[in-house]
């Protein structure tokens, strides 16, 4: 994703607002919501929370990326998720987190104090609506992600994390998936493999592929270029309108 600049201080400079989970509250609501909130940056690499931690505040990742990984008895960890621009972290009524949270890429979130935001949520109608809608729209995103993971060949599990991190950068900016866009990679190649159940060696065979075919094009090591967006869903294994959840 794009790197972001914005006045913490004002809200309509907010690059997520339009997706966040104060996307339709009325100026009262975000001034309110303003005595409770306050920003965290995190490098890539660091940690945000523990499984089993306590979780004194939610929050919506305003840029970069975070990773969702939960561990088995044995030491072994599963990637199981992926938290985007706008996603939402914690959930209200929840005092200890369910994951493993670390940030994928350097990450800002905007934080609310949890007890404050739960009571918030009790006259806003406008933030549990919103948190309803995303909260269905992610287990919607993660029925389809049943279907990659379990399903797709490594061509189209790479074609479709492609797409759904294009679209999500489109949805950002309030564009369409056009012809020629271009944003940048979140994730280093091994945590592709380990979020697509591949190996490095394999992420690597399948996105040179793409490149030599023409069906994306790299501009160092992060920046992709997607000359014909129709082209990439069509090696997702897909519908024609992508039945992935953004």
């Amino acid at each position: 994703m794009t790197d972001v600049v914005f006045d913490h201080k004002d809200c309509g400079t907010c690059p997520i607002k339009h997706r966040a989970v104060c996307a339709r509250c009325e100026a009262d609501e975000l001034a309110e919501l303003d005595n409770i909130k306050y920003y965290r940056s995190y490098e890539a690499g660091q940690p945000i929370v523990w499984s089993g931690d306590r979780m004194d505040f939610v929050a919506s990742v305003v840029s970069g990326v975070a990773s969702l990984s939960q561990a088995m008895e044995d030491g072994r960890t599963q990637m199981v998720g992926l938290l985007l621009p706008s996603d939402f972290l914690g959930r209200p009524g929840r005092d200890a987190a369910p994951y493993d949270v670390v940030a994928v890429s350097n990450l800002t979130l905007c934080c609310f104090r949890r007890k404050p935001f739960e009571k918030m949520m009790t006259g806003t109608p406008h933030i549990s609506q919103r948190l309803l809608e995303m909260t269905l729209d992610e287990l919607d995103a993660a029925r389809e992600w049943m279907l990659i993971l379990g399903r797709k060949t490594a061509r189209e599990k790479i074609a479709s994390l492609l797409a759904i991190l294009a679209r999500r950068e489109s949805s950002l900016a309030l564009k369409t998936t056009e012809d020629g866009m271009v944003f940048e990679l979140p994730l280093t190649r091994e945590a592709m493999a380990d979020y697509l159940g591949l190996t490095l060696e394999t992420v690597s065979r399948q996105i040179s592929a793409l490149k030599r075919e023409g069906i994306i094009l790299l501009e160092g090591k992060r920046r992709v270029v997607i000359p014909d967006f129709d082209r990439l869903q069509m090696e997702t294994g897909d519908d024609a309108d992508g039945g992935i959840m953004v």
